[in-house]
Order: C-alpha cells, then sequence, then structure tokens
C-alpha cells in the first residue's frame, strides 16, 4: 500500500546538492478545482493526482524568474531573469512523493526555451510575456509566439492584500510543493526542490482573460477558487531521481 508523504510547509527532502538554483519573485497562485479523472490522462506515467479532500486542482502561476544558474551559482545576468507562467497539475508517484506536473510554460527568453525543452522535456513556450508590480496592483499580459498558436493568451489583474499568519492546510497543498515529476528519456523522473517557507498574502482578481488554461487540455467553470500572493523565495533543485 503506497502512503503519501503528509503535507508540509518545509523541505521534505532538503536539496544538499543543488543542480540548479533560481529565486522565484512575485507568483500569484490561481487555482481551481478539478476532476481527477479528467486530470489523471494528462500525467506521466505511474504517477497520479494528488487530492484535497477528493479533489485535484489547477494552477495558473504567474512570477518572475531570477538568477536562473547552474548549482549554487549567482545565475546568469540577463538569460536567467524573466517573467514566467505556468499551468500546472498536483501529482503523487508511486514512492508517495508529492510534487507538481507543468502542462505549460511561458517565457520570452528563447534561449531558456530550448535549454528546459532540450534537458527536461518541460512543455515550455517562447512568449511576449509581461508583469508589473506597483504597490499592491499586479499585471500580466502573455502570448505565444513558438511553438503554440498566438491565441493561447492571459491577461490578468489582481490586488494584493493583507499577509496571512497562518494560511492553512490548502494553502500549503497548494504552494508547498517539494519536487517536479517529468518524464525524460521515456522515464518519469522526480526533481526535488528545497526553498524556505512561503510568506503567503491574501489576493483578489481584478480581471482575468485566460486561454493557457484550456489550451493545456483542462476545462475550467467560473471564477478561481485560492488566489494567493507571495514576495517570492529563493529555490533549489536536485538531480532527478527515477520514479
Amino acid at each position: 500500500m503506497m502512503i503519501t508523504e503528509p503535507l508540509s510547509a518545509h523541505p521534505t527532502r532538503p536539496v544538499r546538492v543543488p543542480v540548479l538554483s533560481q529565486y522565484w519573485r512575485h507568483p500569484l497562485f490561481i487555482h481551481w478545482p478539478v476532476n481527477p479523472a479528467a486530470v489523471a490522462p494528462l500525467l506521466p506515467p505511474d504517477v497520479m493526482p494528488d487530492l484535497w479532500n477528493g479533489t485535484s486542482w489547477v494552477g495558473l502561476v504567474p512570477f518572475q524568474m531570477e538568477r536562473l544558474g547552474p548549482g549554487r551559482g549567482p545565475g546568469l545576468p540577463y538569460f536567467g531573469t524573466f517573467p514566467e507562467v505556468n499551468v500546472r497539475l498536483y501529482s503523487v508517484d508511486r514512492q508517495g512523493r508529492r510534487g507538481v506536473v507543468f502542462r505549460s510554460l511561458e517565457s520570452p527568453r528563447l534561449a531558456a526555451v530550448l535549454a528546459a525543452r532540450a534537458s527536461l522535456a518541460l512543455p515550455y513556450r517562447w512568449s511576449s510575456t509581461r508583469l508589473a508590480i506597483e504597490g499592491d496592483s499586479y499585471f500580466l499580459a502573455t502570448r505565444a509566439h513558438w511553438p503554440s498558436p498566438a491565441d493561447r493568451t492571459c491577461v490578468l489583474t489582481a490586488h494584493i492584500g493583507r499577509r496571512l499568519p497562518a494560511p492553512g492546510p490548502l494553502a500549503d497543498f497548494l504552494t508547498a510543493r517539494w519536487g517536479l515529476h517529468t518524464r525524460v528519456r521515456g522515464r518519469t523522473v522526480y526533481l526535488p526542490t528545497d526553498h524556505p517557507r512561503w510568506p503567503l498574502h491574501e489576493a483578489r482578481i481584478g480581471g482575468l482573460s485566460d486561454h493557457l488554461v484550456r489550451a493545456a487540455g483542462i476545462d475550467v467553470h467560473g471564477p478561481p477558487a485560492s488566489v494567493l500572493y507571495s514576495p517570492g523565495v529563493p529555490v533549489r533543485f536536485g538531480a532527478w531521481q527515477h520514479v
């Protein structure tokens, strides 16, 4: 019987020797509940939907990537800094390790797109993406260039609210994910991640016109059920492990 690791706001497997370091600045976690049976076919082999009270979730997450680079280094000064927006699902593997599965990732850095697609088979797309935060106002606009049709767009505005002293277990389920599941060279692999606990704030969507979630094969209806903001954290990735 598989035993799923417990939810934790702190890393469950600290990364001692990072292969990749970066800083995730200004993430906005936008989430809808979805039927687990509808998203299960979208996950890699040997990975199942991770559930919260019997429900799976899909996330639309824009943020500013900063100082992306190998090992513990300072990161690349230009190519390692760019806005990104991803669509992600929540997964658990046969060893009970919780993670995320990316269905799409938008980036304006073509070099980063090509490197991520080649090395980890991550579904990055080259796009025009702009992210701006002014005071408590949040703005994102993205339009795909390659390898997808240009009608795959997302424009949103949001208002950032107060910091949450105790975000709660659902917030931990949606944000404190300590690994990534993906498919590399015909094998499903798990990449552990390590970062400080998220400082989370309330947030409210002002306007949202999104075509990314549906383009990722997921139907959602109505406004998002959860919207959270964080100023950001430094992140380290460890070496991949076969599932």
